[in-house]
């Protein structure tokens, strides 16, 4: 079935495929997975599809089931055309793919650094002549390439490039290609099965009996062709009589070991090196079987079987040739074909390739080898690889007998399993570093995975003690590494904000006395930021602020290097100084240090803490472009991104009460302590916005009597509205005089208007004027919308008291513009109310001037008008700079403009 004119059927499936390249040649790329069992026909759809096309540029790669611990192996072999175009790339894209590939030193990249950067070749090359990318066998490809590919297929949109892959029906690729639109293969028609099977035979077979063969295998064109002869009557008999149908792979394979056994036994021997080699060189093969001792021109013999085809490259009949032969060999077998493998690879000045076939043909445990396989995983690991050192490193702990170099493999394996999202695969390697004794720095980083694999999984008992556990950490780490002990404590600290006051197994006095010690073991922005960290939980605020500011001030001058490691923290300090804008720089360079790097786990974190970090001293619109950039990097990576809810945002947005206080305990349930309280905070908001100031004050007071650091101060303007306008102003006292010394001592002007605003409240009518005067006056200063829109609204409300209409007016005309370009629709319902009553008007919305962008075209849009290229915009979105001007095209027609300074002045940026 492997010539294009033996194809029958398929004519729907050719259909699909066809429209794809049509795509690539009109500058729409995409990216298709044919799924379906063995012998189906997906290799033959593909090459009937692919096969002669004028002015396209196809590129091919299969999968081998014996590469898939190297990394980036199919990738490599899949570009290497492209080389040319790498210059067209961005420096950083360039150097990802040059580690990746293991031909350029650099630090490991991310994997989604490496899908970008192939992303942005496929555009560059298809920019040229479109490029159609054909990978069959993908369920064998290494994780890291299927992973980079299933990337380039999410992010296929305004490129000259198509993706198509095949792979078989078989657990494991299901999730790494989430997101990829697929095409699942069934059998051919009754029709077609009939017309192919007419074409092979070699003798003549009624209708009635054509028709049982066909049921009999399904339809599978393989198995029609190649088993054809096979029916015999007494077998049809036997296939009808059967209580379940044999799975045709398992029919086929049987087929292809019966040719095989009827060879030659050093023939059989030959098919065998072939079948354990993984790179389909010819020349090695050879070799191997020149180790063998076995006869020049063996191989010759296969090729006339129909088993493989020799040429540049060494290709079996189908992939079940190949699994077939070497799953039915003994052991011994393999292990002997194994050594001549690495033999012929050592010759050949491969030593990752020799050491990798050693650990195949290895028996019981074997130190030296595995110290050869540690330092093969080491290398993967530098090359971004985590998947494939999980898969070396494992091996070598296999080969390393029990004691603390086994679990010191355990662990390592355990870290990779980790950040390549094998969780559970992590936790059963944790579980076998554990039954041994451990000295105190392994088991350190055995206590800080197994920590980190509870905030991966939301595992609510790890989550709510994963603090404690890092302290734990830290002390194993003291005696014998000071920066692996400060790292260990400043992940102590930022793993106590999720959980809040759910936190178990550790009080925030004990972390602060460890934090505040563990700044005296080193020196460095560690010993600063730790220092800065003890202040803010043990001390009061007037003498924590000058040791926040000096924290702060290093990280704003922190590289991207630095920012990756500690750039998250800055969210608490500047927070707790009530500092809008240093807490927005360092976060957003944070992002842009995590999207420079690939690391988008990372990024997706840093894009939360921005959003919730919006909702106090920000606007509801930004913390919602920060969610919609949160749920589209989800999609980039494959993951569920329709039910990704910030229950705050949630309630801020409208939603009902009773869906916000599901997601909040949801959360709750699952130690997330500090999503609760911000769900329980922001439904407070809503109700004094609505005028509810009775459930507000209810809402509020339980997070006010148990304050957790920075995030209960914030809450404190809220209570005390809440508090006063529900008749309990002697509740507000003692939360006003905190605000009050924060204000006076922080140096913060968002801190001094909301304090301002709230000491009028508190004030007779008589005498608050010039206070709500002084707060708006002040948080005009800042860069706090809505809390200024809040200042204009009360001032408004107590001018309207005082009869002064047209001066009330004004205060709540600027409420409600605040208010409408914040996204703040609470408050502007209220302002509008208010304005009504004086007998003013609100005007429309002037930021986006009623133009409905959809999220990602709003995100392209701001950072267009911000002054970012093509090419920056897409490195930051991980899109390519083709599908940046696609959006921009779309954005300048809806707003009928035709330049980047029209857009920031239509976006007011």
């Amino acid at each position: 079935m492997g010539a294009v004119t033996g194809l029958v059927g398929r004519d729907e499936e050719r259909r699909s495929v066809a429209a794809l390249v049509a795509g690539a040649r009109n500058g729409v790329g995409g990216a298709l997975v044919l799924r379906g069992e063995p012998g189906i026909g997906k290799t033959a759809l593909l090459a009937a599809a692919t096969t002669g096309l004028v002015g396209v540029r196809v590129l091919r790669v299969d999968g081998f089931e014996a590469e898939s611990s190297m990394p980036f192996a199919a990738l490599q072999r899949l570009l290497t055309p492209l080389r040319p175009h790498l210059q067209d790339l961005l420096p950083r894209h360039q150097q990802a793919l040059l580690t990746a590939a293991g031909l350029g030193e650099g630090p490991p990249p991310d994997r989604f650094l490496v899908g970008l950067a192939v992303l942005g070749l496929l555009a560059a090359a298809g920019s040229r002549q479109p490029v159609v990318c054909v990978v069959d066998d993908a369920q064998w490809l290494d994780h890291e390439s299927l992973e980079v590919l299933a990337f380039v297929g999410r992010r296929l949109q305004a490129e000259s490039a198509a993706l198509l892959l095949a792979v078989r029906e078989e657990d494991g690729v299901e999730l790494p290609l989430a997101g990829v639109r697929e095409l699942r293969l069934a059998g051919l028609d009754t029709a077609s099965a009939l017309t192919l099977l007419g074409s092979v035979l070699h003798r003549p077979l009624d209708r009635l009996a054509a028709a049982q063969v066909v049921r009999a295998t399904g339809g599978n064109p393989l198995a029609l062709v190649d088993l054809a002869e096979e029916w015999t009557p007494a077998r049809l008999v036997e296939s009808s009589l059967a209580a379940e149908p044999v799975p045709i792979g398992r029919h086929l394979e049987a087929h292809y070991l019966r040719r095989v056994h009827r060879l030659e036994p050093a023939v059989q021997l030959w098919v065998l090196v072939a079948a354990a080699d993984s790179t389909d060189d010819v020349r090695l093969v050879e070799a191997a079987a020149a180790t063998l001792d076995l006869p020049a021109g063996t191989g010759d013999v296969a090729e006339t079987e129909g088993l493989v085809e020799l040429g540049g490259t060494l290709r079996f009949r189908h992939p079940l040739v190949r699994s077939a032969v070497y799953n039915a060999a003994r052991g011994a077998d393999r292990r002997r074909v194994h050594r001549a493998l690495s033999s012929a690879a050592e010759r050949a000045g491969q030593p990752e390739l020799e050491a990798w076939h050693a650990a195949k043909a290895a028996l019981g445990t074997d130190a030296v080898l595995a110290d050869r396989l540690e330092q093969v995983a080491d290398r993967a690991g530098r090359r971004g690889g985590h998947a494939s050192r999980l898969t070396v490193l494992r091996r070598a702990a296999e080969l390393t007998p029990p004691g603390e170099v086994q679990a010191r493999r355990l662990i390592g394996a355990a870290e990779s399993a980790l950040a390549a999202g094998a969780a559970q695969v992590a936790g059963g390697l944790l579980d076998e570093a554990e039954q041994q004794r451990l000295p105190e720095p392994l088991r350190g980083r055995l206590i800080a995975v197994r920590a980190a694999l509870g905030l991966f999984t939301a595992d609510g008992p790890s989550l709510t003690r994963a603090s404690a556990a890092m302290l734990e950490a830290a002390r194993c780490f003291r005696p014998t590494d000071p920066a692996l002990e400060q790292d260990a404590l400043i992940k102590a600290f930022e793993y106590s904000l999720p959980a809040e006051r759910l936190l178990r197994d550790v009080t925030l006095e004990r972390l602060g006395r460890c934090l505040e010690q563990g700044a005296q073991v080193g020196d460095g922005p560690p010993a600063v930021l730790l220092g800065a960290l003890a202040a803010h939980v043990l001390r009061p605020f007037p003498d924590a602020v000058p040791v926040l500011r000096d924290a702060v001030r290093l990280l704003a001058g922190l590289d991207p290097e630095d920012l990756l490691r500690y750039g998250t923290v800055s969210v608490a300090l500047t927070t707790a100084l009530w500092d809008e804008r240093a807490r927005r720089a360092c976060l957003h360079r944070t992002a842009e240090a995590a999207r420079d790097a690939g690391s988008l786990q990372l990024l997706e974190s840093v894009l939360w803490i921005m959003s919730l970090a919006e909702l106090t001293g920000g606007t509801p619109r930004r913390a919602e472009e920060h969610m919609n950039q949160v749920r589209e990097l989800r999609r980039v990576m494959g993951y569920d991104a329709e039910h990704v809810v910030n229950a705050a945002l949630l309630a801020w947005s409208g939603a009902p009460r009773a869906q916000v206080q599901q997601v909040a305990e949801g959360a709750r349930a699952a130690g997330f302590g500090g999503v609760h309280a911000s769900a329980q905070a922001a439904l407070a908001v809503v109700d004094l916005a609505g005028g509810h100031y009775r459930d507000a004050r209810d809402g509020l007071a339980p997070l006010v009597a148990e304050p957790f650091l920075q995030t209960t101060p914030h809450q404190y303007p809220d209570f005390i509205e809440a508090a006063v306008r529900s008749g309990h102003r002697d509740e507000a006292t003692d939360p006003l005089r905190r605000l009050e010394t924060i204000a006076a001592t922080s140096g913060s002007a968002w801190a001094r208007g909301v304090a301002q605003r709230s000491r009028a409240l508190v004030t007779d009518d008589a005498s608050a004027g010039p206070l709500y005067g002084a707060a708006v006056a002040t948080l005009q200063t800042a860069d706090v919308p809505v809390e200024l829109g809040r200042a204009h609204l009360l001032h408004g409300e107590w001018l309207r008291r005082l009869r002064r209409r047209g001066e009330a007016r004004d205060q709540l005309q600027a409420a409600v513009a605040l208010f409408e370009q914040s996204g703040a629709e609470q408050f502007a319902r209220r302002a509008r109310a208010e304005l009504g009553v004086t007998g003013g008007r609100s005007t429309p919305d002037g930021a986006v001037a009623g133009v409905d962008l959809t999220a990602q075209e709003a995100t392209v849009a701001r950072l267009a008008a911000s002054g970012r290229t093509n090419a920056e915009i897409g490195a930051a979105l991980f899109i390519s700079a083709n599908t940046v001007d696609y959006h921009l095209r779309k954005v300048f027609q809806k707003f009928g403009i035709t330049s980047r300074r029209q857009l920031a002045d239509r976006l007011d940026a």
